[in-house]
Formats: C-alpha cells, sequence, structure tokens
C-alpha cells in the first residue's frame, strides 16, 4: 500500500524538485502539490493523506498553522521544511521530529522519507499524534527570557539584541530579512510573516509581500496618478504599498 502524499511549498522549483525525488520512491504517491496554507487545509481535509513535505514558512501563514487548523480525526505524518526557523529546529530536535533543512542533499531527504515509511509501517500513528500535538504547544509558547521589546540576532559565535524601537524597515531578501536601523542593516535567517508577530508594536506595519516597515520613521506619502501610493521613509528611502496591504495602510493612518 502506498502513502497517500501532498507536497505543500509556495516555491515552484522547491516543489517540483520534491515530485523529481519522490518519483524514485515506490512505496509513495503524490496526491496534490498546494502553494499556499488556506489550499493545503481544504485538500488535507478533502484528501486525507498519509503524510506531507510541510514548508514552515508558506506565504500566507506557517505549516504550524496547517496543521492546527486542519479537521481530519487522523492526523498524517508530517517531514517538516525549512530555511531558517531556529526556534523550531530546536523543537523538532527536542520532540524528535524530522525536518529538511534547505538547501538540503538527495541523501539526506531519502534518509527522511524512508524513516517515515518505516515509521508508518509499524502502525505507531497514535504515538506519532501525540508528539505532533506536543510540538505544536511547544511552538506556540512564548519564548521566555527575550524581553518583547528586543529582537535577538545571531552574529556566529555571539547573539546581539536590537531595540526595536529603533528598527527602521525590513526587507525581504531571499531566505533572509534586512533589518534596516538608523547606523546599520542586519540580516536574520527569519520571514516576513513570523517578524511582523514577533514585532508587538502598533507602529509596525507590512506594505508589501516584502517589507515591514515602522510608522515613526515615515516622513510622506506619495501618491501617483495610477492610484499607487508610495512610502517615503525619513532617509529617503522608497517602499511602495502593494494592494493587498493598502486599504490596512491607510485605516491605521487614519486616511
Amino acid at each position: 500500500m502506498k502513502l497517500k502524499t501532498l507536497i505543500i511549498d509556495d516555491e515552484p522549483l522547491a516543489r517540483l524538485r520534491l515530485v523529481n525525488l519522490l518519483e524514485d520512491v515506490p512505496e509513495i504517491e503524490i496526491i496534490c502539490q498546494c502553494k499556499t496554507g488556506q489550499d493545503a487545509i481544504k485538500k488535507i481535509n478533502k484528501e486525507e493523506p498519509d503524510l506531507l513535505f510541510l514548508d514552515i514558512q508558506l506565504k500566507d501563514m506557517t505549516g504550524f498553522n496547517v496543521l492546527e487548523s486542519i479537521s481530519i480525526n487522523k492526523k498524517p505524518i508530517v517531514i517538516f521544511i525549512t530555511a531558517y526557523d531556529q526556534y523550531a529546529l530546536k523543537a523538532f530536535d527536542f520532540f524528535a521530529f524530522d525536518y529538511l533543512l534547505k538547501p538540503f542533499k538527495d541523501e539526506r531527504f531519502y534518509k527522511s522519507t524512508y524513516k517515515v515509511i518505516e515509521y508508518a509501517k509499524n502502525d505507531n500513528l497514535d504515538f506519532f499524534d501525540n508528539k505532533l500535538n506536543d510540538l505544536l504547544k511547544f511552538i506556540n509558547k512564548p519564548q521566555l527570557g527575550v524581553p518583547k521589546n528586543k529582537l535577538p540576532i545571531k552574529l556566529g559565535n555571539k547573539v546581539r539584541f536590537i531595540d526595536t524601537s529603533e528598527i527602521k524597515y525590513i526587507s525581504a531578501s531571499g531566505y533572509y530579512a534586512e533589518i534596516f536601523t538608523e547606523d546599520k542593516k542586519h540580516l536574520l535567517r527569519e520571514s516576513l510573516s513570523n517578524l511582523i508577530e514577533i514585532l508587538t508594536s502598533e507602529y509596525f506595519i507590512r506594505i508589501h509581500r516584502s517589507t515591514i516597515i515602522n510608522l515613526n520613521f515615515i516622513s510622506e506619502l506619495v501618491n501617483s496618478s495610477y492610484g499607487e501610493v508610495d512610502v517615503k521613509m525619513n532617509d529617503g528611502q522608497l517602499f511602495r504599498i502593494s494592494k493587498s496591504y493598502k486599504k490596512e495602510f491607510l485605516n491605521k493612518m487614519g486616511i
């Protein structure tokens, strides 16, 4: 019997690579591919797959949000895929979950895949279900020890804590977030979706899928003749407000 498998990743090339790799695994049957969390939730509830290859950072939500939102009784086995979430990696290690850290090698992929295939053959799904619930509880707990107005950034063997009030704006750059303060740019391997949740101040707002700004550093708004709006920061940097974030931004600004 083959494991009904669902691939969830917002990157087309990443999904294609998984499909190509799984072609050499006869125990796997790919029934669906999803690029968003919302689509994944619907497909999981409808298809009831045995196995998920689940990217942690999707465009519309996290992989953990997906797992918390599914309503089927029999939870699928999950191989998590991530590029940067260090907090999640510690949780995976602690709860003995398998995961693939991008960019991963083919050998690592097959090791993880055959590990879960053997796991499924042993039909120990109740044990997996309990582990998954414990993992989600752990992930959702606030990280203790770090003040809410501080953002930890790892620099080699050190961790620097940035005062969030000093952050002017944040731009996505591949797997990294570029965090700009008055005097420096910091690189953090984290998604903007996670960062906007971490930055609890009411002054931070997302204006584009690749941009978060601090309202305290806005200089002016620039309206174009095409109905588009740009934000000009006090250092002269211009950012376009995308249509999907425009209404929320204008409401927050009282415009």
